[in-house]
């Protein structure tokens, strides 16, 4: 660890922040060039057709020169009659500016031989090279950028005139073209902008009262968080090349990796880390592909969320086999579109004791396959439209908990076939459009929690009140405008709700009730609220708001575990409690 924190120190301190920013920028400008330049080879061919006619030119030159040459002469013979004066007749005339012409003219001659010969040599280069490809393969083999694209078109075409002049400058350019380069730069910046103490604010105590450490949105990983040792949670989201290195062995406390909408990778120490530390697994994706294969090396996994368009079954025999490798897996969590339960589930993963799907509203048909979970404890089919409770259910004798919401469920018949299941103590059937109650839901004797909450019902049938060992009853967004006397016989029940219904009046049964703790009557029709209700001495949290109550009687004294914050009603009705109640209930709320 010591020797990492060191090279994390040298490397922070090649660049600083203004000049990685600036050299971040250059990779960004090199990249878009790249793209815009070697998608095509214009450059290439206007360069040949201009060398073509460049030699064609040159030619034609050298072919009418020498014609016109010989009609060009320096020294005239002129015939003058002068020679009654000199005595001579002819004379041999020089131009005054001869000379100089001899000069224009030899260089003209050798200007035109040189770009001929010149010309003549790039036409020979350009057909002799292959010069819309570049290859980088010297390079890779003695530098530590193996992973230097060769590039062509156009692209190649201009490293190559560039190498005529510096040799050496495709080489240096070349570490821009480098995804490794440019990864060592991003992650030198991120490390420079996420110091330790930076993310130590980002620290969080989560809803599990575990410490957790979410990053969104980041180039990468920075090199900081590896120092956080008391990280029970990772969330990584929106990160595009999230890579854990092997310093995540420094996490000793990490039990739980939730990667969202995120590709990530990691070496094999971090992988036979994460095999014997990880507990809960938690993927999220909006793309369709496969599990990633380093999920299967997590042997000691109990908990796996695939939330998006996992492929689950698949024509490859060696992936859906991977699955036996989470042979420590009891809970798993699907939020998909799947038409049944993956068979890789039913059939690799037979010690499953959790399972839940969420079929977002799609129809989940076929579920013959579920008999196969023998060891099943929980059961949630959430939004699978399933519009009635199927019967593959009935064979899971080891069911405690059954959670059956928004499937569209317009009638429960089936519930006599839960008698067999005699473990189940918790059945959830709420925000469904189930009209009525059947009687045989008195057969469900063991059954501890029942939610039927945001559905349609009218009438509770007094068969329900047969359920001895009820503890949660929530009947709160339904129809009903009476409870039956008969409620009085739940004498375990310690949570009722039924908010946003019709009752007009409360029986005294539900009075007897003594161990309920938490009542919610809001938003009904009560005239009056008994003051029998001073007889639920463990009742710490009532409801009573969006009634017709004038008054609330002075019994409420006798609940002395009530709270004034935990009455939940219009100030207007406090005001009718006698000020030795009032004092009472604020005072409680005082102390906490």
């Amino acid at each position: 660890p010591g020797l990492e924190t060191t090279g994390r120190e040298n490397s922070s301190s090649v660049l600083d922040k203004k000049e990685g920013e600036q050299a971040k920028a250059i990779f960004e400008k090199v990249k878009k060039f790249r793209v815009h330049v070697e998608e095509k080879d214009i450059i290439y061919k206007v360069y040949m057709k201009q060398i073509i006619v460049k030699v064609i030119v040159f030619v034609i030159i050298i072919t009418y020169v020498p014609y016109y040459l010989s009609f060009i002469t320096l020294e005239i013979d002129c015939v003058v009659n002068v020679q009654a004066f000199t005595g001579y007749k002819r004379y041999q005339c020089v131009y005054s500016l001869a000379e100089i012409f001899k000069v224009l003219a030899s260089f003209y001659v050798v200007l035109v031989i040189f770009y001929g010969l010149t010309c003549t040599y790039s036409l020979w280069w350009m057909l002799r090279s292959s010069l819309k490809q570049y290859s980088f393969e010297k390079l890779r083999e003695k530098s530590n950028y193996s992973d230097i694209p060769d590039v062509k078109n156009d692209f190649a075409f201009i490293l190559h005139l560039a190498d005529q002049y510096d040799p050496l400058y495709s080489q240096r350019f070349s570490i821009f073209l480098s995804d490794l380069s440019e990864n060592k730069l991003k992650q030198i910046n991120l490390n420079n902008e996420w110091s330790v103490e930076k993310l130590k604010n980002k620290l969080v105590r989560n809803s599990q009262d575990k410490i957790e450490l979410h990053l969104f949105m980041l180039s990468g990983l920075p090199d900081s968080i590896f120092e956080l040792t008391e990280i029970e949670v990772l969330s990584l989201e929106l990160i595009p090349e999230a890579k854990l290195p092997s310093a995540v062995s420094q996490l000793v406390n990490l039990k739980e990796l939730n990667v969202y909408h995120s590709s990530l990778t990691m070496d094999y120490p971090a992988v036979s880390f994460l095999e014997e530390n990880l507990k809960t697994l938690r993927l999220k994706s909006s793309e369709m592909g496969r599990i990633p294969f380093w999920v299967f090396h997590l042997k000691n996994i109990q908990e796996l969320c695939l939330t998006g368009y996992f492929m689950l079954d698949h024509h490859n025999s060696i992936y859906n086999e991977s699955f036996q490798g989470l042979k420590n897996l009891k809970s798993i969590h699907l939020k998909n579109n799947l038409s049944r339960i993956p068979q890789v589930i039913t059939d690799l993963l037979p010690s499953l004791q959790h399972l839940s799907i969420n079929n977002e509203g799609n129809k989940l048909i076929v579920l013959n396959n579920l008999k196969k979970l023998v060891n099943l404890r929980t059961l949630e089919l959430i939004c699978c439209d399933l519009e009635r409770i199927p019967h593959s259910i009935f064979t899971l004798n080891n069911l405690h908990e059954i959670d059956l919401k928004e499937n569209n469920l317009r009638t429960v018949e089936e519930i006599i076939s839960f008698q067999h299941l005699k473990n189940l103590s918790c059945l959830k059937l709420w925000h469904n459009s189930i009209s009525y109650v059947p009687v045989q839901i008195g057969a469900l004797l063991n059954l501890e929690q029942l939610y039927l909450n945001y559905n349609n019902i009218k009438h509770v049938p007094l068969q329900l009140f047969l359920c001895r060992k009820l503890q949660y009853l929530d009947l709160s967004y339904n129809k009903l405008t009476s409870i039956p006397e008969e409620i009085g016989f739940l004498t375990n029940l310690q949570y009722l709700a039924l908010t946003k219904n019709h009752i007009e009046i409360l029986p005294d049964g539900l009075f007897q009730c003594r161990k309920l703790q938490v009542l919610l009557l809001g938003n009904n029709s009560l005239m009056n609220l008994s003051p029998c209700v001073g007889q639920l001495l463990n009742l710490v949290h009532l409801e009573l708001i969006g009634n017709y109550l004038e008054s609330l009687p002075a019994e409420l004294e006798e609940c002395q575990s009530l709270k004034r914050n935990n009455l939940i009603v219009e100030e207007r009705l406090l005001k009718t409690l006698p000020p030795r109640v009032r004092e009472r209930l604020q005072a409680s709320s005082d102390k906490c």
